[in-house]
C-alpha cells in the first residue's frame, strides 16, 4: 500500500473521530514513515526535520494574533459591531442586513489575500465581536466558514497579487520553468479562471442551497463569552487604521507577513491604542490565540517532510501514470485526484505543488497537454485539498472565529463542509478546464 495514501486516511479518520488534529497528525506521520519502508528512528528524524519548515509561519501567525488583539484593544471590532448592532436595530428588513454583514465578511476575506495581506489574522478580530447579531439572524456558521474558505483560497488562485503572486508567479510558474516547460507566454489568470469559477459555484450552493435554513445557536453560552464593552474615541480608532495601512505598507515593501505585523502592533502601541503598560500582555495573549494554529502548521509540516522521505508521492504519480496509457481524460483525473491527496495530508497549497510540478509538467507534456493546460493541471492539483484539510489555514483561520463559545466543531463544522462545497467543484471545472485549454 502507498504510504501517503495510507497517512492521509489514517489523518482524516482520526480528526473526523474528533481527535485533536495535532495527535492525528503525530499518529499519521508515524504510521506513513513506517509503511513506507523508514525506520522509526528515520521517520522521527524526517519529522523533526520539517518541523523548522513551518516555523517560520507559525511564528508569522502568532504576531498577526497579537496586532489582531491590538487593534481590538483599540476598539475597532467592537465600533464595527455596534454599528451593525444599531443598524440592525434600526432597519425594518433584517434580511438585508444579514445579507450585509455576510457580503462584508466575504470582502475582508478576498481582501485579506491581496489589498491588505494579513491573511487570517483579520477572523479573530472581527467575526466574534458579531456573533451575537449573527446569532439572532440564526445564520448557520457553516455558511460563514464556507464564506471565509472561499475568501481566502480564490484570490490567490486566481490574481496573481498578494498571496496569489506568491501562489501563482513565484511557486506556480516558477516550478513548472524549472521543470523544463517555458510558461512565460502563459497568461494564468486565463489558465485558473475555469477552476476558481468552480469555487464561486461551490459558494453559491453553500449559500442559497445547503446552508440558507436558519440554526439556532445557545444565545447564553454567547453572552457568557461576550469580552467586557471596549471603550474607543476617535484617537483610538484613527490609529487602529493608521497601523493597518502601515501593516499594508510596510508588507507590500519588505514582503514580510512578520514585519508587518509587528509594525502595525508598534503602531498601535506608540499612538495609545494600547496602554504602554499593557503592551505585553496583549502581544502575549494575541500570540496565545493563533497558537494552536500555528503548532498545527509546524506538525503538518513535519508530516510533509516524512511523506517526502517515503519517496511515495513520487510512487504515487508513478502508479497513476500506470493506469493512464494515453488517455488524456483519466491522466487529467488521476492527477488532479492526487493533488487532492496530497494537499489534505501537508495542508497547504504553496508547499505541494513544488513536489507535483516535478513529476506532472513531464508527464503532462509527453501526453501532449498544451503549457496553459499544464499550468492550470499543476495549479489545481494544488489546491485541491486546501479547502476541507483539518491541517490547512484556510479551515482553521474560520473555526478560530467562528468556535471562541465552542459551539462550532472545527472538523464537522469547517473541514467537513468546505471540502464537499469546494473540493469537488473544483476537481470537476479544473478537469473541465484542463480538457478543453
Amino acid at each position: 500500500m502507498n504510504a501517503v495514501l495510507i497517512a492521509v486516511t489514517l489523518m482524516l479518520a482520526l480528526s473526523l473521530s474528533r481527535i485533536h488534529v495535532v495527535v492525528s497528525i503525530l499518529i499519521s506521520a508515524v504510521v506513513g514513515g513506517l509503511v513506507g519502508g523508514l525506520e522509526l528512528s528515520k521517520t522521527i528524524a524526517a519529522f523533526n526535520g520539517g518541523l523548522g519548515g513551518g516555523a517560520g509561519i507559525a511564528l508569522s501567525y502568532a504576531l498577526l494574533g497579537a496586532f489582531a488583539l491590538a487593534l481590538a484593544e483599540s476598539g475597532l471590532p467592537h465600533a464595527m459591531a455596534d454599528g451593525l448592532a444599531k443598524l440592525s436595530a434600526k432597519s425594518s428588513n433584517s434580511q438585508r442586513v444579514k445579507w450585509g454583514i455576510v457580503l462584508a465578511v466575504l470582502a475582508l476575506a478576498i481582501s485579506s489575500q491581496n489589498i491588505l495581506p494579513i491573511h487570517i489574522a483579520f477572523i479573530p478580530l472581527v467575526i466574534p465581536p458579531l456573533l451575537f447579531t449573527l446569532a439572532q439572524f440564526k445564520v448557520d456558521r457553516r455558511l460563514l466558514a464556507c464564506v471565509m474558505t472561499f475568501g481566502l483560497i480564490t484570490p490567490y488562485m486566481l490574481f496573481p497579487v498578494g498571496f496569489g503572486e506568491i501562489f501563482l508567479t513565484q511557486i506556480l510558474l516558477g516550478s513548472i520553468t524549472k521543470s523544463g516547460l517555458d510558461v512565460s507566454h502563459v497568461n494564468v489568470m486565463h489558465a485558473m479562471a475555469l477552476p476558481a469559477l468552480g469555487m464561486v459555484f461551490g459558494l453559491l450552493t453553500a449559500v442559497f442551497v445547503t446552508y440558507r435554513k436558519p440554526r439556532q445557536y445557545n444565545m447564553d453560552v454567547l453572552k457568557a463569552v461576550e469580552r467586557e464593552d471596549s471603550r474607543y474615541t476617535r484617537r483610538s480608532l484613527s490609529v487602529a487604521v493608521l497601523a493597518m495601512v502601515t501593516t499594508f505598507i510596510v508588507q507590500l515593501c519588505v514582503d514580510s507577513m512578520l514585519l508587518g505585523a509587528l509594525a502595525g502592533f508598534t503602531v498601535c502601541v506608540l499612538g495609545g491604542a494600547v496602554p504602554w503598560r499593557q503592551a505585553d500582555s496583549v502581544f502575549s495573549e494575541g500570540m496565545k490565540m493563533m497558537a494552536g494554529i500555528g503548532l498545527i502548521m509546524i506538525a503538518a509540516s513535519g508530516m510533509a517532510e516524512v511523506l517526502k522521505a517515503t519517496g511515495d508521492v513520487a510512487s504515487l504519480v508513478t502508479q497513476s501514470a500506470d493506469l493512464i496509457g494515453n488517455s488524456k481524460a483519466l491522466a487529467a483525473f488521476l492527477m488532479l485526484l492526487v493533488g487532492l491527496v496530497v494537499t489534505l495530508g501537508i495542508g497547504s497549497s504553496f508547499s505541494t505543488v513544488p513536489i507535483l510540478a516535478t513529476i506532472y509538467v513531464p508527464l503532462a507534456m509527453q501526453l501532449g497537454f498544451s503549457p496553459a493546460a499544464i499550468v492550470c493541471l499543476v495549479g489545481t492539483a494544488g489546491a485541491l485539498g486546501d479547502a476541507g484539510s483539518p491541517a490547512s489555514d484556510s479551515t482553521l483561520g474560520p473555526t478560530a472565529g467562528l468556535n471562541v463559545d465552542g459551539q462550532h466543531n472545527h472538523i464537522w463544522d469547517t473541514s467537513v463542509p468546505t471540502f464537499l462545497h469546494f473540493n469537488l467543484p473544483l476537481m470537476a471545472f479544473g478537469w473541465v478546464a484542463v480538457m478543453v485549454l
